[in-house]
């Protein structure tokens, strides 16, 4: 038992083998075939030890949003790196754009740009009023995708919104902090009508990387990973060196400082 990294055995969207139970309606797990990837968080109470979210994906989608409550970039950050860690594509839906202002739209022009320069697609919705579905139906076709972001991003409406025969559980804000209140606690996975599972997530409070070197890091951020072999040294940690080509990016503009930032606060937190 002491060498047990994760606290779930069996996550969702994991493939089994169930031997039923002679003359009950139960069964039992004899086999679960190898995972293709998955995504993990650390546990609530063992920060060295990992808890599974979900095994099994062909896509992940980061529910975020600029307004009620704002996503942090520190937050969409580590999403990314862990998707990626975990050699998930991943993808960022910015929900709730019926609600924002002419400045959270402006800095939503901002956001867009760095992450599609990083290689990150991001998508624009509104489960109130439907903009932006059709869309995210089509790319769910098909596919085993992951839900997450933080409590009150809109998860479960938008869930609702793209499939309205599902039902999952819809919260709100606490009027006091303009925080999400938790409305799904553990994973869950939905059958599409029109093909296709989506696996809806708690909402996370802080992703992490469990037993993930440092200098690997750096490839989970794909517009460092791609300027790496012009750093004058191969082991470049993109913080001190000389001759660093990610460092040069950040004088050009062609790195964006929200997302260096980002990388230095994971790597100081590895």
């Amino acid at each position: 038992m002491q060498n047990i990294k994760h606290t779930n055995p069996v996550a969702i969207g994991d493939r089994v083998q169930v031997e039923l139970l002679q003359g009950d309606s139960h069964g039992m797990i004899t086999y679960i075939s190898p995972r293709d990837n998955y995504i993990i968080r650390k546990a609530t109470k063992l920060s060295k030890i990992s808890h599974i979210i979900a095994a099994n994906l062909d896509h992940a989608y980061l529910i975020a949003t600029l307004a009620q409550p704002r996503t942090s970039n520190g937050f969409i950050d580590r999403f990314l790196v862990t998707a990626a860690a975990y050699y998930i594509p991943a993808s960022i839906i910015f929900n709730k754009i019926d609600l924002y202002n002419e400045e959270q739209l402006s800095a939503l022009e901002g956001l867009t740009d760095i992450y599609e320069n990083a290689g990150y697609r991001c998508y624009r919705t509104s489960a109130v009023f439907g903009e932006g579905i059709d869309k995210i139906k089509k790319l769910l076709q098909g596919k085993v995708s992951l839900f997450s972001g933080q409590s009150g991003a809109g998860k479960s409406a938008l869930i609702k919104a793209v499939d309205a025969t599902l039902n999952p559980r819809i919260g709100s804000l606490s009027s006091a902090h303009q925080k999400g209140m938790h409305t799904t606690t553990f994973a869950e996975m939905y059958e599409l009508d029109d093909d296709g599972f989506i696996v809806d997530t708690p909402g996370i409070k802080e992703f992490g990387l469990i037993d993930f070197e440092k200098t690997e890091i750096h490839r989970c951020f794909p517009e460092m990973d791609r300027l790496l072999p012009f750093c004058q040294y191969k082991n470049c940690s993109h913080t001190h060196e000389p001759g660093c080509a990610v460092k040069s990016g950040l004088e050009t503009g062609s790195i964006s400082i929200l997302r260096y930032n980002s990388y230095l606060s994971i790597l100081n937190d590895s």
